[in-house]
């Protein structure tokens, strides 16, 4: 009997306070979620806390109402410590008050009456730059207040703080390769915080070179574009998107109608959903000879699959993906490749930025028992995850299918590989007929979030740009980005591969 089921609407996944994606079972479901149903959204005891504000920050902020008759009426907003609401709070025009709690536990009060604009805005940036507060330090602050008897056991790495960010750090250097020393590595508070810090270290070095402009290649994840779109300097004129990953002709030809104002260029390895790989020697090539730093994010096959650091700038990384593979931990690790020539300016550059939102320590001593797995954890899901791609190969009902063996990009994933074989556990699909039926009868964990010991699978536009999967003009812009509005992406888990297959026969049959 398989040990695969269903599992119900809001139930965290893992089922442990600080998990990091929720059950959403059915396409009912996931459209209550993103309309804000109700008789959806009450079953939710949690959700990917950079969308959905943890439940344990929301205790917070009701405790200091409480506590603070001044505070009746003003809506609250915690950050990853001081730095982080004071970015914040600049951000909205200098509007609201500081409220420091703890050195990584700071909120911004909004004042009274404040519209819905300005709250919402608060929390987009929070949730774009990756800097609301640890749900961790959250829960230990109520329980400093005698809010909460005590902490949810959970299995710690059996250090101090500082051997614990150590033992973190040397596995991530090591991930990377190159004689990366493990003091160059900069842990944050999440992968966003890590693409931040990097979008702000080549801003730090560029900008005052004339270089403010930036460019997105391909269709990435979607904080990701929201940073480039918005927190240019002049988002109008400084972002830049060439869509076509494999068309370094015709960036080229961007770079040159932009000569000398180009700062950077984001690029996803391989990029999500659509689990493109561009010929990332070249495109290294290209940018040397214009000037223009490289940022490269490589979660969705992790560092541990692929060789990045060489043909990059800086590499921005989720440590939540892969390396916390249990689903309870949200941190990232961004570092600058030595060997840049950008290197003596983006070093100090980036362990300023990287400074910006504090990291809570028992974030990284979770982490710390964690990592040490990872290794196993991506070989058993290499195994898998070719098998998986076959059997929906050669299924009738599959329309549509991408992964990192894919033939648009094979050659150029392969050329970045640890070994044979490192390809991830990222699939992507589209099925005929009705997606619903489908959805709603397969027996997999279903939520956001990727590289869990669990298989997971979401409807992934849904819940990434549900604003363009619900009008026309939306879904002709996803077309012709060559992306289908009803994708499933799926991450491959370590169950037996068998279950896996059967409960995806199961659902198309």
């Amino acid at each position: 009997m398989s040990a695969l089921v269903h599992l119900p609407l809001g139930q965290r996944i893992p089922d442990r306070l600080h998990a990091v994606s929720c059950s959403l079972p059915t396409m009912q479901s996931v459209v209550g979620y993103e309309e804000k149903d109700p008789a959806i959204t009450a079953h939710l005891t949690s959700g990917y806390p950079r969308f959905v504000v943890h439940p344990l920050l929301v205790q917070v902020a009701t405790a200091l109402v409480r506590r603070e008759p001044a505070l009746a009426g003003r809506s609250l907003w915690l950050a990853a410590g001081p730095a982080a609401a004071a970015s914040l709070r600049s951000h909205l025009g200098e509007i609201g008050d500081i409220l420091p709690l703890t050195p990584c536990l700071t909120a911004l009060v909004l004042p009274a009456g404040s519209t819905s604009e300005l709250s919402t805005t608060a929390r987009r940036y929070l949730q774009h730059t990756g800097a609301f507060a640890s749900s961790r330090a959250a829960e230990d602050w109520l329980v400093a207040a005698g809010l909460l008897t005590g902490v949810e056991p959970e299995s710690l790495f059996s250090g101090t703080d500082s051997a614990a960010a150590l033992h973190v750090c040397t596995a991530v250097a090591a991930s990377f390769g190159h004689g990366l020393a493990a003091r160059e590595v900069h842990l944050v508070p999440s992968g966003m915080a890590a693409t931040f810090a990097a979008f702000q270290a080549v801003n730090t070095v560029q900008a005052p070179r004339g270089r403010t402009r930036w460019i997105q290649l391909g269709w990435l994840y979607l904080d990701t574009i929201a940073i480039l779109q918005k927190l240019t300097a002049a988002p109008a004129a400084d972002y830049l998107h060439h869509a076509d990953v494999f068309d370094l002709a015709g960036l080229r030809r961007l770079l040159e109608a932009h000569r000398g104002k180009v700062a950077g260029i984001l690029a996803e390895v391989p990029t999500n959903p659509l689990v493109q790989t561009p010929d990332l020697p070249a495109l290294t090539a290209l940018c040397r000879e214009h000037g223009v730093a490289l940022v490269v994010d490589p979660t969705i096959a992790s560092p541990f699959n692929l060789d990045v650091l060489p043909y990059a700038d800086l590499v921005a990384n989720s440590l939540t993906k892969y390396t916390a593979s249990e689903g309870d931990v949200i941190l990232g690790a961004v570092a600058v490749n030595p060997a840049s020539p950008f290197a003596a300016d983006l070093q100090p550059a980036l362990a300023a930025a990287a400074g910006l939102a504090a990291l809570y320590p028992r974030d990284v001593v979770r982490l710390a028992a964690q990592i040490d797995a990872t290794a196993a954890l991506i070989e058993r899901i290499n195994v898998t995850t070719p098998l998986v791609v076959a059997f929906l190969q050669q299924h009738p009902r599959i329309l549509s299918l991408h992964w990192s063996g894919q033939s648009d990009s094979a050659v150029n994933y392969a050329a970045l590989a640890r070994k044979p074989g490192s390809v991830g556990s990222m699939i992507s699909f589209s099925v005929t007929g009705d997606v619903a039926s489908f959805y709603d009868r397969l027996r997999l964990a279903k939520g956001p979030s990727f590289g869990l010991t669990s298989s997971l699978i979401c409807p992934f536009m849904y819940l990434a740009h549900y604003d363009l999967v619900t009008n026309s003009a939306g879904r002709d812009y996803l077309a012709a980005n060559g992306i289908d509005p009803e994708l499933m992406r799926l991450s491959v888990g370590i169950e037996p591969v068998e279950d896996i297959i059967a409960a995806l026969a199961e659902a198309l049959a």
